[in-house]
This record gives structure tokens, C-alpha cells and sequence, in this order.
């Protein structure tokens, strides 16, 4: 079977703002055909970001960072250097219209990435993202509009843990997050772990990968 095109944008580090017009831009585009499925890869510098639940605003402690209230599912978190973000902008059709089994498939591809690199990454039954045991690694947002997909995941790669402390992330304790470098023992970038992102998307989507050239 011929799998659609999923074509890879990397921006490298951009503001959250300048991205956020992006993805609306490229949602609009992919409603109307006029592109095939779109992942963006980037890295935010610091920012809070705040999603539907009614009472997230409760869960910010520390104003220091700039706070963006935005329409994707679940509570407050964080995104900043070291963190890979995600952002799949995808048509859902036919067996694909099940937002529980996109988050599934979004799941899956964080957890093979950190089965390479000999990791136990698993969930954690009545929370969406990706856990190595009791901690969390990466956060997942999603929100849709006539069924093409828009936000996304967020992966602690290298990222400054301390900075969760300024949030109650997705409602837990800012302890229970950590990161692929501290669950390793060693350094690693967010550069190394891209194309391990990628391929687990591509595997959990049933897209075919391309590289912008």
C-alpha cells in the first residue's frame, strides 16, 4: 500500500508566536489541499503555554516566562531549549477519525524513540504523553479542526528541568518530570534524537517521510 507523503519542516529554534501563526497558516492550506501532511520540528525558547482546561491558569506559579493561552487540549506546560516540539499537521480520514488512537499512535512513536536508545518508555494508564516509570519525558496537546490535526508533543531531550518548577505541568508535580539526557546518565542533543523522532512518526503515522531540500 502507497503511504501518503509526510513532508518534515525543521526551523531549528523559533519563537513560539512566529510558529504558532505558522501551524494556522499550514492547517488552513492542508484543509483546503493545497498541501500534503506537514511535521514541524522545532525549539521554543522559554514560554508557557495554556490549553482549554478551565482552570489551568491556577497552575502558574512563576510569571517571569511569557504565558500563551492557546486551543489545544489539556493544562499548562512548558516548552524551552533542549525540548524537541512537534507539530503534525495531518488530514485524518477513513479509520483515522479517532482522536484516542491518533494520541495512541503519537505515543507509540515517542516510545520506540526511546526504546533506540535503550530506554523503558511506556504510559502511564489515565495520562496521555510518554513515561519512563513514574516520570514523565514528553507531553502531548493536540487540537482539530475539520479533522486535519494541529499542536502536538513536546520531548525533554537536554532540557533545564528546574524550569517546570514555575508551572504545575498537565496538573502533576513539577518533580515528576525529567528528561532523555538525565534518564541516560549522559549528554545527548536534540540534533541526535530528530531522526529517531522521525522515523517513529513515520512508523506509528503510515507516512512516508521527506526532507526538505
Amino acid at each position: 500500500m502507497t503511504m501518503k507523503p509526510l513532508q518534515l519542516m525543521d526551523l531549528g529554534v523559533r519563537e513560539y508566536g512566529e510558529v504558532y501563526e505558522l501551524q494556522k497558516s499550514l492547517l488552513l492550506r492542508r484543509i483546503a489541499d493545497e498541501i500534503d501532511d506537514t511535521l514541524i520540528f522545532v525549539e521554543h525558547p522559554h514560554v508557557v503555554t495554556v490549553g482549554r482546561r478551565l482552570d489551568a491558569q491556577k497552575n502558574i506559579f512563576d510569571r517571569s516566562m511569557p504565558v500563551v493561552e492557546i486551543e489545544r487540549g489539556g493544562d499548562v506546560t512548558y516548552h524551552g531549549p533542549g525540548q524537541l516540539v512537534g507539530y503534525p499537521i495531518l488530514k485524518l480520514e477513513g479509520s483515522e477519525r479517532d482522536l484516542h488512537g491518533y494520541l495512541r499512535r503519537l505515543e507509540d512513536a515517542l516510545i520506540s524513540t526511546a526504546t533506540a536508545l535503550g530506554l523503558p518508555g511506556g504510559r502511564n494508564p489515565g495520562w496521555t504523553g510518554m513515561w519512563l516509570g513514574e516520570k514523565k519525558v514528553a507531553s502531548i496537546g493536540i487540537a482539530v479542526r475539520r479533522w486535519v490535526t494541529f499542536h502536538g508533543f513536546a520531548l525533554n531531550v537536554c532540557t533545564d528541568l528546574q524550569r517546570f518548577s514555575a508551572i504545575q505541568p498537565c496538573g502533576l508535580p513539577a518533580v515528576v518530570m525529567t528528561s532523555l539526557e538525565a534518564a541516560l546518565g549522559r549528554p545527548i542533543t536534540v540534533d541526535e534524537v530528530k531522526p529517531l523522532v522521525a522515523a517513529g512518526l513515520s512508523a506509528a503515522l503510515q507516512r512516508e517521510l521527506r526532507r526538505e531540500t
